[in-house]
Protein backbone atom coordinates (compact mmCIF):
# COMPACT_ATOMS: atom_id res chain seq x y z
CA UNK A 1 0.00 0.00 0.00
CA UNK A 2 2.98 2.27 0.85
CA UNK A 3 4.80 1.37 -2.03
CA UNK A 4 1.40 2.38 -4.27
CA UNK A 5 1.30 6.13 -2.66
CA UNK A 6 5.00 6.13 -3.20
CA UNK A 7 4.25 5.40 -6.87
CA UNK A 8 1.21 7.64 -7.67
CA UNK A 9 2.73 10.49 -5.36
CA UNK A 10 5.94 10.10 -7.35
CA UNK A 11 4.21 10.06 -10.75
CA UNK A 12 2.00 13.04 -9.91
CA UNK A 13 5.38 14.92 -9.08
CA UNK A 14 6.35 14.49 -12.74
CA UNK A 15 3.31 15.87 -13.71
CA UNK A 16 3.24 18.81 -11.94
CA UNK A 17 6.82 19.16 -13.39
CA UNK A 18 5.77 18.61 -17.00
CA UNK A 19 3.07 21.00 -16.51
CA UNK A 20 5.26 23.41 -15.43
CA UNK A 21 7.57 23.42 -18.06
CA UNK A 22 4.97 23.21 -20.51
CA UNK A 23 3.59 26.36 -18.95
CA UNK A 24 7.23 28.12 -18.19
CA UNK A 25 8.47 26.24 -21.57
CA UNK A 26 9.84 29.86 -22.38
CA UNK A 27 11.25 31.22 -19.51
CA UNK A 28 12.96 27.81 -18.89
CA UNK A 29 14.62 28.27 -22.17
CA UNK A 30 15.49 31.97 -21.70
CA UNK A 31 16.79 30.84 -17.80
CA UNK A 32 18.98 28.13 -19.53
CA UNK A 33 20.65 30.36 -22.13
CA UNK A 34 21.32 33.13 -19.71
CA UNK A 35 22.57 30.98 -16.88
CA UNK A 36 24.59 29.27 -19.63
CA UNK A 37 26.10 32.61 -20.50
CA UNK A 38 26.75 34.08 -16.80
CA UNK A 39 28.19 30.85 -15.69
CA UNK A 40 30.77 30.60 -18.96
CA UNK A 41 31.44 34.43 -17.65
CA UNK A 42 32.61 33.44 -14.41
CA UNK A 43 34.53 29.91 -15.54
CA UNK A 44 36.90 32.45 -17.57
CA UNK A 45 37.27 35.04 -15.19
CA UNK A 46 40.30 35.31 -13.04
CA UNK A 47 40.74 36.26 -10.05
CA UNK A 48 42.38 39.99 -9.36
CA UNK A 49 45.69 39.37 -7.43
CA UNK A 50 46.44 36.92 -10.57
CA UNK A 51 46.27 39.78 -12.80
CA UNK A 52 48.33 42.01 -10.64
CA UNK A 53 51.09 39.81 -11.01
CA UNK A 54 50.90 39.33 -14.63
CA UNK A 55 53.71 41.39 -16.52
CA UNK A 56 51.60 41.46 -19.41
CA UNK A 57 48.48 43.52 -17.71
CA UNK A 58 48.76 47.15 -18.48
CA UNK A 59 49.80 49.25 -15.16
CA UNK A 60 47.49 51.71 -15.91
CA UNK A 61 44.64 48.98 -15.88
CA UNK A 62 46.16 47.20 -12.88
CA UNK A 63 45.45 50.60 -10.95
CA UNK A 64 42.10 50.98 -11.64
CA UNK A 65 42.25 47.11 -10.34
CA UNK A 66 43.63 48.28 -6.86
CA UNK A 67 41.18 51.73 -6.76
CA UNK A 68 37.96 48.84 -7.14
CA UNK A 69 39.56 46.93 -4.02
CA UNK A 70 39.26 50.41 -2.81
CA UNK A 71 36.34 51.42 -3.96
CA UNK A 72 34.61 48.38 -2.75
CA UNK A 73 36.50 48.70 1.19
CA UNK A 74 34.81 51.89 1.25
CA UNK A 75 31.24 50.58 0.15
CA UNK A 76 31.72 48.04 3.07
CA UNK A 77 33.01 50.05 5.72
CA UNK A 78 31.21 53.29 5.14
CA UNK A 79 28.67 53.26 2.87
CA UNK A 80 26.17 50.49 4.54
CA UNK A 81 27.10 47.99 1.32
CA UNK A 82 26.48 44.49 2.63
CA UNK A 83 29.75 42.73 2.01
CA UNK A 84 30.14 40.34 -0.93
CA UNK A 85 32.52 38.82 -3.09
CA UNK A 86 31.73 40.87 -6.11
CA UNK A 87 34.06 42.36 -8.45
CA UNK A 88 37.28 40.15 -6.99
CA UNK A 89 37.70 38.86 -10.25
CA UNK A 90 38.18 39.86 -13.83
CA UNK A 91 36.75 38.54 -17.17
CA UNK A 92 38.38 39.82 -20.42
CA UNK A 93 35.77 40.59 -22.75
CA UNK A 94 37.85 41.56 -25.65
CA UNK A 95 36.29 44.79 -26.46
CA UNK A 96 32.82 43.17 -27.23
CA UNK A 97 29.89 44.04 -25.45
CA UNK A 98 29.34 40.82 -23.66
CA UNK A 99 24.90 41.17 -22.43
CA UNK A 100 22.41 43.36 -24.66
CA UNK A 101 19.71 44.44 -22.78
CA UNK A 102 16.08 45.22 -24.70
CA UNK A 103 13.34 47.09 -23.37
CA UNK A 104 10.42 48.69 -24.95
CA UNK A 105 7.49 50.79 -24.64
CA UNK A 106 3.79 51.40 -26.15
CA UNK A 107 3.98 53.97 -28.69
CA UNK A 108 1.94 56.42 -27.73
CA UNK A 109 2.22 56.10 -23.95
CA UNK A 110 3.92 55.70 -21.68
CA UNK A 111 3.39 52.24 -20.98
CA UNK A 112 6.56 50.31 -20.47
CA UNK A 113 6.22 46.19 -21.98
CA UNK A 114 6.91 43.63 -18.88
CA UNK A 115 8.11 40.58 -18.51
CA UNK A 116 7.60 38.38 -15.28
CA UNK A 117 10.35 35.72 -13.86
CA UNK A 118 10.35 33.88 -10.78
CA UNK A 119 11.80 35.46 -7.74
CA UNK A 120 12.44 38.57 -9.62
CA UNK A 121 8.68 39.57 -10.24
CA UNK A 122 8.00 41.72 -13.35
CA UNK A 123 10.79 43.56 -14.82
CA UNK A 124 10.62 46.50 -17.68
CA UNK A 125 13.81 44.80 -19.88
CA UNK A 126 15.12 41.58 -20.77
CA UNK A 127 18.72 41.26 -20.97
CA UNK A 128 20.65 38.71 -23.48
CA UNK A 129 24.14 36.73 -24.08
CA UNK A 130 23.16 35.50 -27.16
CA UNK A 131 22.88 38.65 -29.93
CA UNK A 132 21.15 36.52 -32.33
CA UNK A 133 18.36 36.10 -29.07
CA UNK A 134 18.51 39.59 -28.38
CA UNK A 135 17.83 40.78 -32.48
CA UNK A 136 14.81 38.21 -32.61
CA UNK A 137 13.27 39.66 -29.35
CA UNK A 138 13.91 42.79 -31.08
CA UNK A 139 11.88 41.87 -34.15
CA UNK A 140 9.06 40.63 -32.48
CA UNK A 141 8.37 43.43 -29.98
CA UNK A 142 8.82 45.59 -33.14
CA UNK A 143 6.16 43.47 -35.00
CA UNK A 144 4.19 43.71 -32.19
CA UNK A 145 3.78 47.91 -32.37
CA UNK A 146 6.56 48.62 -29.40
CA UNK A 147 9.00 51.52 -29.58
CA UNK A 148 12.64 49.38 -28.66
CA UNK A 149 15.73 50.13 -27.07
CA UNK A 150 18.72 47.99 -27.11
CA UNK A 151 21.62 48.87 -25.40
CA UNK A 152 24.70 47.28 -23.76
CA UNK A 153 25.09 48.07 -20.05
CA UNK A 154 28.35 48.97 -18.33
CA UNK A 155 27.37 46.16 -15.33
CA UNK A 156 25.19 44.30 -13.86
CA UNK A 157 24.38 42.63 -10.81
CA UNK A 158 23.20 39.02 -10.33
CA UNK A 159 21.99 40.01 -6.98
CA UNK A 160 23.97 37.22 -5.12
CA UNK A 161 23.01 34.51 -7.38
CA UNK A 162 26.70 34.41 -8.73
CA UNK A 163 30.02 36.36 -7.96
CA UNK A 164 29.87 38.83 -10.17
CA UNK A 165 33.44 39.94 -11.82
CA UNK A 166 34.86 42.89 -13.36
CA UNK A 167 34.23 43.17 -17.13
CA UNK A 168 38.02 44.89 -19.02
CA UNK A 169 35.44 47.60 -20.57
CA UNK A 170 35.09 49.14 -16.96
CA UNK A 171 38.45 50.15 -16.39
CA UNK A 172 38.53 52.32 -19.11
CA UNK A 173 35.94 54.44 -16.95
CA UNK A 174 37.39 57.51 -15.42
CA UNK A 175 37.75 56.56 -11.07
CA UNK A 176 34.41 58.74 -10.63
CA UNK A 177 32.31 57.02 -13.05
CA UNK A 178 33.84 53.30 -11.77
CA UNK A 179 33.37 54.30 -7.83
CA UNK A 180 29.64 55.07 -9.17
CA UNK A 181 29.18 51.98 -11.07
CA UNK A 182 30.68 49.49 -8.76
CA UNK A 183 28.88 51.30 -5.90
CA UNK A 184 25.67 51.56 -7.99
CA UNK A 185 25.74 47.31 -8.46
CA UNK A 186 26.55 46.75 -5.00
CA UNK A 187 23.74 48.47 -4.27
CA UNK A 188 21.48 45.85 -6.22
CA UNK A 189 23.19 42.61 -4.34
CA UNK A 190 22.26 44.71 -0.78
CA UNK A 191 18.51 45.75 -1.56
CA UNK A 192 16.35 45.03 -4.55
CA UNK A 193 12.67 44.92 -3.96
CA UNK A 194 10.69 42.76 -5.80
CA UNK A 195 8.24 44.08 -8.55
CA UNK A 196 9.96 47.65 -8.52
CA UNK A 197 12.25 48.40 -10.54
CA UNK A 198 12.17 52.10 -11.09
CA UNK A 199 12.71 52.20 -7.14
CA UNK A 200 15.68 49.71 -7.10
CA UNK A 201 17.45 51.73 -9.95
CA UNK A 202 16.89 55.18 -8.94
CA UNK A 203 17.73 54.29 -5.52
CA UNK A 204 21.47 52.51 -7.09
CA UNK A 205 21.58 55.67 -8.94
CA UNK A 206 21.29 57.89 -6.03
CA UNK A 207 23.63 55.67 -3.79
CA UNK A 208 26.45 55.20 -6.73
CA UNK A 209 26.04 58.61 -6.59
CA UNK A 210 26.75 60.15 -3.35
CA UNK A 211 28.81 57.10 -2.70
CA UNK A 212 30.89 57.88 -5.58
CA UNK A 213 31.40 61.62 -4.44
CA UNK A 214 32.43 60.87 -1.03
CA UNK A 215 34.99 58.24 -2.31
CA UNK A 216 36.42 60.80 -3.94
CA UNK A 217 37.12 63.21 -1.57
CA UNK A 218 38.56 60.32 0.61
CA UNK A 219 41.09 58.97 -1.63
CA UNK A 220 42.06 62.15 -3.78
CA UNK A 221 40.49 65.28 -1.99
CA UNK A 222 37.79 68.02 -3.09
CA UNK A 223 40.39 69.64 -4.99
CA UNK A 224 41.82 67.24 -6.84
CA UNK A 225 41.24 67.30 -10.62
CA UNK A 226 39.22 63.68 -10.37
CA UNK A 227 36.94 64.82 -8.11
CA UNK A 228 36.67 68.10 -9.66
CA UNK A 229 35.58 66.59 -13.61
CA UNK A 230 33.45 64.31 -11.73
CA UNK A 231 31.18 67.52 -10.35
CA UNK A 232 31.54 68.86 -13.53
CA UNK A 233 30.14 65.62 -15.61
CA UNK A 234 27.55 65.22 -12.64
CA UNK A 235 26.55 68.94 -13.66
CA UNK A 236 25.92 67.73 -17.17
CA UNK A 237 24.03 64.97 -16.41
CA UNK A 238 21.66 66.72 -14.30
CA UNK A 239 20.78 69.49 -16.88
CA UNK A 240 20.52 67.01 -19.36
CA UNK A 241 18.14 64.35 -17.44
CA UNK A 242 15.93 67.02 -15.81
CA UNK A 243 15.26 68.26 -19.61
CA UNK A 244 14.69 65.42 -20.64
CA UNK A 245 12.25 64.27 -18.03
CA UNK A 246 10.53 67.76 -18.75
CA UNK A 247 10.07 67.78 -22.25
CA UNK A 248 8.54 64.02 -21.83
CA UNK A 249 5.47 65.96 -20.16
CA UNK A 250 5.33 67.32 -24.19
CA UNK A 251 5.30 63.89 -25.47
CA UNK A 252 2.30 62.83 -22.77
CA UNK A 253 0.56 65.79 -23.86
CA UNK A 254 0.45 65.24 -27.60
CA UNK A 255 -0.51 61.24 -26.53
CA UNK A 256 -3.49 62.96 -24.69
CA UNK A 257 -4.81 64.55 -27.37
CA UNK A 258 -5.26 61.96 -29.86
CA UNK A 259 -8.44 60.85 -30.65
CA UNK A 260 -9.70 57.24 -32.10
CA UNK A 261 -10.28 58.43 -35.36
CA UNK A 262 -6.40 59.74 -35.98
CA UNK A 263 -4.55 57.98 -38.49
CA UNK A 264 -1.36 56.08 -37.91
CA UNK A 265 0.41 58.32 -40.11
CA UNK A 266 -0.82 61.48 -38.41
CA UNK A 267 -0.12 60.34 -35.01
CA UNK A 268 4.03 59.65 -36.40
CA UNK A 269 4.17 62.89 -37.52
CA UNK A 270 3.02 64.53 -34.77
CA UNK A 271 5.05 62.37 -32.39
CA UNK A 272 7.87 63.05 -34.73
CA UNK A 273 8.08 66.81 -34.46
CA UNK A 274 7.70 67.04 -30.62
CA UNK A 275 11.12 64.57 -30.48
CA UNK A 276 12.32 66.83 -33.04
CA UNK A 277 11.90 69.61 -31.04
CA UNK A 278 13.39 67.92 -27.78
CA UNK A 279 16.49 66.49 -29.84
CA UNK A 280 17.18 70.40 -31.12
CA UNK A 281 16.18 71.52 -27.63
CA UNK A 282 19.42 70.17 -26.59
CA UNK A 283 21.79 72.05 -28.62
CA UNK A 284 20.59 75.09 -26.21
CA UNK A 285 21.76 73.75 -22.88
CA UNK A 286 24.03 74.82 -21.12
CA UNK A 287 26.41 71.87 -21.26
CA UNK A 288 30.12 71.30 -21.14
CA UNK A 289 29.86 68.26 -23.51
CA UNK A 290 26.94 69.41 -25.14
CA UNK A 291 28.01 67.58 -28.53
CA UNK A 292 28.43 64.34 -26.56
CA UNK A 293 24.44 64.90 -25.14
CA UNK A 294 23.26 66.12 -28.74
CA UNK A 295 24.50 62.59 -30.31
CA UNK A 296 22.98 60.61 -27.74
CA UNK A 297 19.82 62.16 -27.93
CA UNK A 298 19.53 61.09 -31.73
CA UNK A 299 18.69 57.87 -30.44
CA UNK A 300 15.24 59.24 -29.58
CA UNK A 301 14.14 58.97 -33.30
CA UNK A 302 14.95 55.71 -33.24
CA UNK A 303 14.20 54.37 -29.92
CA UNK A 304 11.15 56.83 -29.56
CA UNK A 305 9.65 56.09 -26.01
CA UNK A 306 11.91 53.56 -25.22
CA UNK A 307 14.58 55.68 -24.84
CA UNK A 308 12.69 58.34 -22.83
CA UNK A 309 11.33 55.42 -20.20
CA UNK A 310 15.06 54.71 -19.58
CA UNK A 311 15.17 58.38 -17.26
CA UNK A 312 12.10 57.68 -15.81
CA UNK A 313 13.27 54.08 -14.38
CA UNK A 314 16.91 55.53 -13.68
CA UNK A 315 16.60 59.21 -12.25
CA UNK A 316 12.81 60.68 -11.57
CA UNK A 317 13.56 59.70 -8.16
CA UNK A 318 16.73 61.36 -7.84
CA UNK A 319 15.45 64.49 -5.87
CA UNK A 320 12.69 62.61 -3.99
CA UNK A 321 15.99 60.30 -2.43
CA UNK A 322 17.72 63.69 -2.23
CA UNK A 323 15.56 65.56 -0.36
CA UNK A 324 14.79 62.28 2.13
CA UNK A 325 19.00 61.67 2.67
CA UNK A 326 19.51 65.70 3.60
CA UNK A 327 16.49 66.06 5.95
CA UNK A 328 15.61 62.95 7.65
CA UNK A 329 19.51 61.39 7.72
CA UNK A 330 21.44 64.66 7.74
CA UNK A 331 23.37 63.32 4.55
CA UNK A 332 24.36 60.53 6.03
CA UNK A 333 24.65 57.98 3.59
CA UNK A 334 25.15 55.00 5.58
CA UNK A 335 22.55 55.70 8.06
CA UNK A 336 20.04 56.44 4.68
CA UNK A 337 21.16 52.90 3.52
CA UNK A 338 20.70 50.85 6.41
CA UNK A 339 17.28 52.47 7.24
CA UNK A 340 16.38 51.82 3.40
CA UNK A 341 17.39 47.94 4.37
CA UNK A 342 15.30 48.16 7.29
CA UNK A 343 11.87 49.80 5.76
CA UNK A 344 11.70 47.77 2.56
CA UNK A 345 12.15 43.42 2.16
CA UNK A 346 14.98 42.56 0.02
CA UNK A 347 14.91 39.42 -2.58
Amino acid sequence: MIKKIATISFQLLLLTIMVLCLFWYQIVIYGISQGKGQLTIIWNSQPIEKLLEETSFPDSLKQKLRLIIEIKKYAFDSLGINPSSNYSSVYNQYNNPILLTVSACAPYSFKAKEWTFPFLGSVPYKGFFNKMEAKKEVRLLKQQGYDVDVYSPSGWSTLGWFNDPIQTSMLYKSEGQLANLIIHELTHGTLYVKNNVTFNENLANFIGDKGAEQFLIKRFGKESKKYLNYLQDKTDNKIYTNYILNETDSLKLLYSSFKPTDSEGFKKLKKQNVITKIVLGVTKLPLYKRKNYFKYTLQSFAEGNAFFMAFNRYDSQYDYFDNEFKLQYNSDLKKYLNAMKKKYSTL
